[in-house]
């Protein structure tokens, strides 16, 4: 093989290469959820659904500001909407619930993956303090236990839903 074959021939098995290469290196089997967590993810998102919720407890960074929420009921609905209303005022925002495998979570007990109660309204303002990527402490059928600590001074908010 003359040095003119070999070069055509590594100009088209380097790139071919290249390409196995990052296949192999390819990280979606390390993103799967598995099959725990995907249970409950579906177990709290059925309860949340099933019923309407009251706050029970908000912590703001050992602030109590539980009294601001009085008389709100949320509703968690299947399609992701979150609806806050009090009988006069109404406000519509969006939940979901995520498996998160972020290595700088605050996650409690230390594991690689844990689940994420993600709540965004964008107003009004006490509405809007409670957007965040909440990690659940706790959640039964009748409570759900949520907690977050801050990236920026990390102190620790707390927010329970109870069922209404």
């Amino acid at each position: 093989m003359n040095q003119a074959t070999r070069k055509t021939c590594l100009m088209y098995l380097l790139p071919i290469l290249a390409v196995l290469f990052l296949y192999s290196c390819n990280d979606d089997d390390d993103n799967a959820i598995n099959d725990g967590t995907a249970a409950a993810i579906a177990d709290i998102e059925a309860t949340m659904s099933s019923d309407t919720w009251i706050i029970t407890e908000y912590n703001d960074s050992g602030v109590d500001e539980t009294d601001d929420y009085n008389g709100f009921v949320f509703t968690f609905a299947d399609d992701g909407t979150l609806t806050a209303s009090n009988g006069t005022e109404s406000y519509e925002g969006t939940w979901s619930v995520t498996a998160d495998d972020d290595s700088d979570d605050d996650n409690s007990d230390g594991d690689e993956e844990d689940i994420d109660f993600n709540i965004f309204f964008s107003a009004p303002e006490f509405l809007a303090e409670l957007t965040d990527d909440w990690d659940i402490n706790a959640s039964t059928n009748l409570t759900l236990d949520l907690f977050d600590v801050s990236g920026g001074d990390g102190t620790t908010d707390r927010l329970i839903f109870e069922r209404n």
